[in-house]
């Protein structure tokens, strides 16, 4: 691609959006070529990038062209294409949902959208409901505010695999963004009837199906626990106050700067409940009110981080491995007492996920499918079982990016039904006069202290890309031992493993039941750690992670 020839056409073309013609007008050479080195990668986590003007950014136009060749994909393999849309808090998020939405109107496939603005789950749950194509969901997840995306499911509601994502790029790629994409107007599609607004119905019976859920089995609980909920500015308020409330938890505050949906992201400018700064507003709150357990969904509320009260008084984080491992075993114990554990039970969980799961899954007769990093692999799977007549077979699956799923309902996470179970965990202990970190405790004697941890290293632009690649080279290079623990074996995961497909990964099991796995990640500009240990207790693995976190970031420089 000619950059400069292409920034000349975006200044005569791209006229529709003044945001755009704007920024294109003060764009200097480093910029310009940075905004059109490349066209914004279409994956099978569908597009994400900064929102601005360029070949290499979230806009009306990248919107549309990838728009465009969904709905060429769309035509060629159904007979009556027709595709369910939801959309976040983000900056530009409902503007890109209707602008996808007209240009799917124009091409012939039926419009089903939601009116106000829903959590990522619901776009799974809709596109299976209504038995739509696909779906879209405009959304960057957790990413800082300049960032939004464009996630696209199949029609059976799981993130797009491998070969369609590879189908609809080639529809994509023929296209000139320009010339070749239809475009409608969103309103006169409403009026004509090629769009339509997702009833309420749909919403309901998402909301119904989280509910079910429960583990309970008619066993009563201390609902009045103290909740403090944040949706970050996200998505989450809705579906989760009212899913708590008609379960009978409505002793809930809401952390007031962070209530309503904002892309700004005013108080937590990572709005990742994985961080610690995105959680500090409601630790303050959590204190404040004395609350039992406070909760926070990221902003389209496919996550959920949570933190607990210790011993001293003060709230502790919780990873979401350690929330993940709670949630199996509560679910799987009260499957078992209750005579609900399904024939042949399973559970799903990533590569990077701890492995203590698969010791509690085993505990309890439950077979462990690894999948690569990414729920959508975890959703795979729930449809294999469902299209061998077993979709009753999963149990739970749980990645440690805080991502949950106790059912077969939708195929991706889903921070609704995360929030809800973990209150009706934490109140089942809260009754017996538990804590979720005494329960940890015991997990810990049960099955050995584990510690896992992630790290991420920024490269931006084309230089960091490049960089990046060099350094997964570097990876692959024989390397004997990370922090003086030998590496006794690798896995690879680049030419497919364990009938996983290809993916740039690289695992490292080293000696003392440690390891470590190096991966980029496939929706933003950072290589990835996640560092595994194994120990007596907490100090003298903190102490070894320390030594491979320093001997990996060696081959980082």
């Amino acid at each position: 691609m000619d950059i400069k020839k292409e920034y000349e056409r975006w200044l005569a073309n791209a006229t529709a959006d003044a945001d755009v013609v704007a920024e294109l007008k003060t764009l200097d050479d480093a910029k310009i070529e940075d905004a059109f080195y490349c066209d914004l990668a279409f994956g099978t986590g569908g597009l994400r990038g900064v929102i601005g003007a360029g070949t290499n950014r979230m806009n009306v136009y990248t919107v549309a062209k990838a728009s465009q060749g969904l709905a060429d994909y769309l035509k060629k393999n159904f007979a009556e294409p027709s595709v369910a849309i939801g959309y976040d808090s983000r900056i530009k998020s409902d503007v890109f949902a209707k602008v996808a939405a007209g240009v799917f109107a124009a091409n012939g496939v039926k419009v089903n959208i939601w009116p106000v603005l829903m959590p990522v789950p619901t776009v799974s749950f809709a596109t299976r409901y209504l038995h739509t194509s696909a779906g879209v969901m405009v959304t960057a997840s957790h990413n800082p505010s300049k960032y939004n995306g464009y996630k696209v499911y199949g029609a059976d509601g799981c993130q797009i695999t491998t070969e369609a994502a590879a189908e609809i790029l080639a529809e994509i790629e023929k296209l000139d963004i320009f010339a070749d994409v239809k475009t409608g107007d969103f309103e006169a599609g409403v009026a004509n009837g090629s769009i339509q607004y997702i009833p309420d119905e749909v919403y309901t019976a998402f909301v119904e199906q989280v509910k079910s859920q429960s583990v309970l089995f008619g066993e009563t609980v201390n609902k009045n626990v103290a909740i403090v909920y944040s949706p970050l500015n996200g998505t989450g308020l809705k579906p989760v106050t009212r899913t708590l409330k008609e379960m009978g938890y409505t002793n809930i505050t809401v952390v007031k700067e962070q209530e309503q949906p904002d892309g700004n992201f005013p108080t937590c400018p990572y709005p990742n409940p994985e961080i610690k700064e995105a959680m500090a507003l409601g630790m303050e709150y959590a204190k404040k009110c004395n609350a039992d357990l406070l909760l926070a969904t990221d902003p389209d509320c496919d996550r959920v981080g949570i933190a607990v009260k210790n011993k001293a008084g003060e709230y502790e984080l919780l990873t979401g491995n350690q929330t993940g491992m709670l949630l199996l075993d509560y679910i799987c114990s009260q499957r078992v007492k209750h005579g609900k554990m399904p024939v042949d039970p399973v559970m799903v969980k990533t590569i990077v996920t701890m492995d203590m799961g698969e010791q509690i899954a085993a505990h309890y007769g439950l077979r462990t499918i690894n999948v690569l990093t990414g729920f959508k692999f975890i959703g795979e799977q729930i449809g294999k079982l469902e299209k061998q007549g077993k979709a009753d077979s999963y149990v739970f699956g749980f990645e440690e990016s805080y991502g949950y799923l106790t059912g077969s309902y939708v195929r991706d996470k889903d921070g609704v039904d995360g929030a809800y179970m973990i209150c009706e965990m934490f109140s089942y202990y809260a009754t017996k006069g538990i804590s979720l970190l005494d329960k940890l405790e015991e997990l810990y004697k049960t099955y050995g202290y584990c510690l896992n941890t992630l790290h991420s290293y920024e490269f931006d632009g084309s230089a960091g890309f490049a960089k990046m690649q060099s350094i997964m080279q570097a990876f692959r290079g024989g390397i004997q031992e990370f922090g003086g623990r030998k590496v006794v074996k690798l896995l690879d995961y680049a030419p497919g493993l364990d009938g996983l497909p290809k993916s740039d990964v690289l695992k490292f099991l080293l000696e003392d039941n440690c390891s470590i796995v190096v991966r980029p990640s496939g929706t933003e500009p950072k290589l990835k750690t996640y560092i595994s240990v194994s120990a007596e207790n907490k100090a003298a693995a903190e102490k070894v992670e320390i030594e491979i976190r320093k001997s990996a970031e060696e081959f980082l420089k």
